[in-house]
């Protein structure tokens, strides 16, 4: 039996469990979550408009999720913020087992979730690689972000078999039972070493002071501007499009899971990569693998086979993941960590801001162009984007440094939780 790392202590192991259990209940909620609305004979709408409903409060309470980050204890926001997922999606898998769930009622819960998800993402992003010390940083990533892409593969595949075999409720019912777990987990991290946090001048001061080291950088600007429209489009080619292709074209739920699972896939192998490689331009580098996320989109657009889509999903998230790995160590090289939780919220803010319109208006542009002209429009997008932000010269030049930024203790126990910009959430 290989002895752990020795990087790879108590805390971490504890952020890699958690997100392992959770990740295998959400991969498959999300799946569910869309086939439970058309289940109850929605839209293609109606279907948007949840997914928009739980974006909305997202994207309202991000930025004070930040700040209070910063002040409060993150575990214990963490964990407050997992409670309340548990509860969203064990009455959303209560209505649907039980009843017939209506349009509002699963819109209202899955705004509760969205709003867990805002507290719980800057309390928690890059808390992963301040468990261990900075020349460990890009390989403990890269081995959390395999052990949650595993989590991703395997709940994807058992969620779209689970519902075409016994419904969505099912589904969701296991998603809320992995939040309790993975937020009893969290409650046992050792944050004995980690300094009182001392409040600055309100909220309000710290959100500019947040923003001050946004703007600072047009390297972290950029990319938040570029993913604010890349995840809004592939969210909608993903939770809107991507369902209503697989019902009519794949064979259902079970093919559109298995695709999903072979993303999942993907970017076990990206992070496998990245626990060798480190490339020296970090944002260069990952900013050009951005560019195959235009590619699901355009195969959904065709659409090409169920096999062809699944290879196509495996390349993209060797892509993406790459592109995670470098985002995380530039921002870990570079932000103190003090304000880690402000600079996270607003890259969180930029990366779904857009989601909520996208989602909604995902409906009305096929009725109005078409499926295929509103997909072939997703990933155009992708793709010119990407390539505006190569212009600007400090994504090109930002370069590794093998040394903990200033200010950034060596090994701060704390908690994780991924990146925004790359992954559609």
């Amino acid at each position: 039996m290989t002895a752990r790392p020795a990087w790879a202590g108590r805390n971490y192991l504890l952020l890699t469990g958690a997100t392992v259990i959770a990740g295998l209940g959400s991969s498959g909620a999300m799946i569910a979550g869309a086939f439970a609305v058309l289940a109850s004979g929605g839209s293609p709408t109606d279907v948007g408009l949840v997914a928009a409903a739980r974006t909305i409060p997202l994207v309202l309470f991000l930025l004070i999720g930040g700040a209070l980050a910063d002040r409060l204890p993150r575990h214990r926001v963490m964990v407050a913020a997992n409670a309340l997922n548990c509860a969203s999606q064990g009455l959303f898998a209560l209505l649907v087992l039980t009843g017939d769930p209506r349009l509002w009622q699963m819109a209202l819960l899955a705004a509760l979730g969205g709003t867990g998800q805002a507290f719980f993402a800057p309390a928690s992003e890059g808390m992963v690689l301040a468990s261990v010390s900075g020349e460990h940083a890009g390989r403990a990533f890269a081995v959390f972000r395999m052990g949650m892409n595993g989590a991703n593969i395997g709940g994807a595949a058992l969620g779209g078999a689970l519902v075409a075999a016994v419904g969505p409720g099912w589904v969701l019912a296991i998603d809320a039972a992995s939040f309790a777990l993975a937020g009893a987990l969290r409650a046992f991290l050792d944050v004995s070493e980690v300094p009182a946090r001392t409040p600055g001048g309100g909220i309000l001061h710290d959100l500019r002071d947040g923003w001050r080291e946004v703007a600072g950088r047009p390297w972290l600007w950029s990319v938040v501007v570029q993913f604010s429209v890349v995840n809004a489009v592939i969210t909608a080619a993903e939770a809107v499009y991507g369902p209503l292709v697989a019902e009519e074209h794949l064979g259902g739920a079970g093919p559109w899971g298995l695709a999903l699972a072979a993303f999942g896939a993907g970017t076990v192998g990206g992070a496998l990569l990245m626990t060798r490689a480190k490339p020296r331009r970090l944002l260069r580098t990952g900013t050009l693998c951005v560019f195959p996320l235009a590619l699901p989109s355009a195969a959904l657009a065709v659409p090409v086979s169920a096999t062809t889509l699944t290879v196509i999903m495996f390349g993209t998230g060797i892509a993406v993941e790459v592109f995670a790995v470098m985002w995380m160590t530039a921002l870990h090289q570079e932000i103190p960590e003090e304000k880690f939780s402000r600079v996270s919220a607003y890259d969180w803010f930029g990366s779904v801001a857009v989601v909520p319109v996208a989602t909604a208006l995902a409906g009305p542009v096929q009725d109005l162009v078409g499926r295929p002209a509103a997909l072939w429009g997703c990933s155009a997008l992708v793709a010119l984007l990407t390539a505006g932000v190569l212009c600007v010269p400090s994504v090109r030049h930002l370069t590794r440094r093998d040394t903990a930024p200033s200010g950034l203790p060596a090994a701060m126990p704390a908690v994780e939780h991924s990146p925004p910009s790359g992954v559609a959430e």
